[in-house]
């Protein structure tokens, strides 16, 4: 370097006016001696460029940040890999630095020696670091009635808003803006995804837990099941409860299980089906179905009752005897009636054709319910 003294006071000065401390601005302020230049706001993990203006008459210039020099003309005293020079001539001074992180803001102070005296120029690098989770409730798992308190702590610059919503299920409402998400005696609808969002004006970062209740069983209502004679009967039980609930079958207080002849138990998350391939005289009867967890247990009772399948015998049968018990024919005077009780109603039956028709019909029906007997 050429005449060291010059660098020693330029140096010198440059240190001394940050040990004193300069004003930090916002908007530029130009001075004969000393200038200060608008803040400088950078990203966390950008590149900054540091700029000062050079003249004619410069011999010696220098950037130095708050505790070391890092170039002196173009020579590098900085032992930083991120800090390099991007110009030197005798219009600018630039260098950047790559990479910036919070250790990095500051005051920076331009030192430029001419002949007749030395001028500085200071610039304030300020650091934007987006946020942060730093600390989550773990997922939670707690039984319904507990008190529940969830913590969500963020870090960033400018520091970070910190807010609570609920994601599923879809249908509830609940936005906090703290970092504390407090739920007293928590019900099974309150259960599901809690999302906590930290935001500054860098960035954003969401993170979520699950919040578990759980509760004792309940069942759905049981519904009676008619099935004909030799054939397949289901019945089904459904059950609410969290954990999911194990199931039991009785009859009466017999425990019936899958080893029985012509049975099958069938368990499908809330769902429990208890099949009859071959429904025989003894399997019909009440049946009770336990739901049990943890918790509690639920039981709900479901009939198995026997459905008789019509024949055409019968359906014939039943026709005749619902026609010959209404039908009745009577003569009065020289006038004849049919009368209908029942569902029918008094016809008038002047014609003697119409009578005749009449005991034809009655014939056959009286003929038809002979067969039947054989």
């Amino acid at each position: 370097m050429k005449n060291p003294l010059c660098w020693v006071i330029l140096i010198g000065v440059a240190f001394l006016l940050i040990q004193q401390g300069l004003p930090v601005h916002s908007q530029g302020d130009s001075q004969s001696d000393n200038k200060v230049m608008d803040n400088i706001t950078v990203r966390q993990g950008e590149t900054v460029f540091l700029s000062c203006s050079q003249g004619d008459l410069v011999t010696h210039s220098a950037w130095l940040n708050r505790s070391s020099i890092m170039y002196a003309g173009v020579d590098k005293w900085s032992v930083d890999p991120r800090v390099s020079l991007v110009t030197l001539n005798q219009d600018e001074f630039t260098i950047k630095i790559e990479n910036v992180d919070m250790t990095d803001e500051g005051q920076y102070i331009c030192a430029v020696q001419t002949r007749s005296r030395a001028t500085t120029t200071s610039v304030h690098v300020i650091v934007q670091v987006p946020p942060k989770i730093t600390s989550l409730s773990k997922d939670v798992v707690v039984n319904e009635g507990s008190n529940v308190s969830l913590i969500c702590a963020a870090s960033g610059k400018p520091d970070p808003t910190v807010s609570w919503k609920v994601i599923t299920p879809a249908a509830q409402v609940l936005t906090t803006e703290d970092e504390y998400l407090e739920i007293p005696s928590i019900s099974r609808q309150r259960a599901g995804t809690y999302e906590c969002t930290a935001v500054n004006d860098v960035a954003t970062d969401v993170q979520t837990v699950e919040l578990t209740v759980n509760y004792a069983p309940s069942l759905s209502e049981g519904k009676d099941v008619g099935v004909t004679l030799g054939q397949q009967g289901v019945l089904q039980c459904e059950a609410d409860a969290v954990p999911a609930a194990a199931f039991e079958w009785y009859r009466d207080d017999r425990r019936v299980v899958n080893s029985f002849d012509g049975i099958e138990i069938e368990d499908s998350g809330a769902l429990s089906q208890l099949t009859f391939f071959n429904v025989s005289e003894g399997d019909y009867g009440n049946y009770t179905c336990v739901a049990i967890n943890e918790l509690g247990s639920a039981n709900a009772s479901i009939v198995l009752f026997e459905v008789i399948e019509p024949t055409s015998s019968t359906l014939l049968q039943g026709l005749f005897s619902e026609t010959t018990s209404t039908l009745l024919e009577f003569q009065t005077g020289s006038e004849n009636y049919t009368v209908f009780e029942g569902p029918g109603a008094v016809q008038d039956g002047n014609s003697a054709s119409r009578a005749a028709h009449t005991s034809t019909c009655l014939l056959i029906l009286l003929a038809l319910q002979l067969l039947l007997k054989f």
